[in-house]
């Protein structure tokens, strides 16, 4: 365990450097978003086009990893928003757009900003397959459903402009205007094709890549410090701790029941594909979740307070169930 915590420690601590640049002000508030949008629009692409193009599509996206993730991410989802509602709106406030982005909290990993670093620097470069095929179903599959039942219309104030397929483009169109999943199929083709680009272009594409991870854990911390600024009142226990641990409890105990299922059925997975899959349900909520739950004027004080209390016992959680998967059996 002490050798997982040293290897994940540097991670964790730029998040750290980034939320106390933040709050000191060394790192203007204003800056956050031009930080946000460089690791988004440029450094992350390019690392996730990198990957995509490092090895065949069909060898990088296992339909086999993309079904069992997706069945399990279905169920956290389904899972959060039943006890959300069960607990009653007297004991949580939350109503079901709240709901479900409490739902997206505890389904939606840290992959891109924290994950693949993470896991790389664990199981080295071969972990970056199976983290590609959860990025897709991240993506495309949590993200726009809870988007979807977020805008859901309440039970009698439905009108025409609300049917279910205009929900349904509503919530796609973040996941389509994307550029990390468009990343990820553009080095799928390059790959597929057996091209490469040009010298000095590769060179460009390989010095953004090379920054992803570093600065988007930076602009993670820096993120995490804004998200907390709308925080203004004290907010119960209740309404966010359950959720934090069902990502970090549930999330990669559902993922490991799900892969000890595959074994049983004679699905042919590698152990180390098996290991991600549980690693990357382990990581903390997604950050971003706190940005699309201020766009779509959801409770973003409930949403900021999950993603950072799940960030802060990841350390301890994270290095616990790397410990108890042999992680450095692995990587050793």
């Amino acid at each position: 365990m002490e050798h997982i915590a040293i290897v994940a420690l540097p991670f964790f601590a730029l998040v750290l450097c980034g939320y106390l640049a933040a709050s000191f002000k060394i790192l203007p508030e204003s800056a956050i978003s031009g930080l946000n949008a460089y690791v988004l629009f440029f450094a992350l692409p390019c690392l996730l086009f990198h990957l995509g193009a490092s090895k065949p599509f069909d060898s990088i996206v296992d339909m086999r990893l993309v079904v069992i993730y997706a069945a399990c991410a279905l169920l956290v989802v389904l899972f959060t928003i039943v006890l959300t509602v069960r607990m009653g709106p007297s004991v949580t406030g939350v109503d079901l757009k709240n709901a479900a982005f409490g739902a997206l909290a505890a389904a939606f990993p840290n992959t891109g900003f924290m994950g693949v670093p993470l896991l790389v620097a664990l199981l080295g470069e071969a972990s970056t397959g199976p983290v590609v095929s959860t990025i897709l179903v991240d993506l495309l599959l949590t993200s726009t459903l809870c988007i979807a039942l977020a805008q859901y219309p309440a039970k009698g104030s439905r009108s025409p402009g609300h049917s279910w397929y205009v929900t349904l483009w509503n919530a796609l169109k973040g996941p389509l205007r994307n550029p990390l999943p468009w990343a990820i199929l553009a080095g799928g083709m390059m790959a597929a094709l057996g091209g490469s680009l040009p010298g000095p272009l590769d060179q460009v594409v390989g010095m953004l890549a090379d920054s992803a991870s570093p600065v988007a854990l930076f602009t993670m911390g820096a993120v995490l410090w804004r998200s907390g600024q709308y925080v203004h009142t004290l907010t119960p226990l209740n309404r966010y701790v359950p959720v934090a641990l069902i990502k970090l409890a549930v999330h990669p105990a559902l993922m490991w029941g799900a892969t000890a299922l595959a074994d049983a059925l004679g699905f042919e997975i590698s152990t180390q594909a098996k290991v991600v899959l549980i690693l990357v349900a382990a990581l903390p909520s997604a950050s971003n979740v706190s940005l699309l739950a201020e766009r779509f004027h959801a409770d973003n004080g409930r949403i900021a307070r999950i993603v950072m209390a799940s960030t802060i016992v990841a350390f301890v959680s994270f290095t616990f169930v790397a410990s108890a998967l042999g992680v450095r059996a692995l990587n050793t």
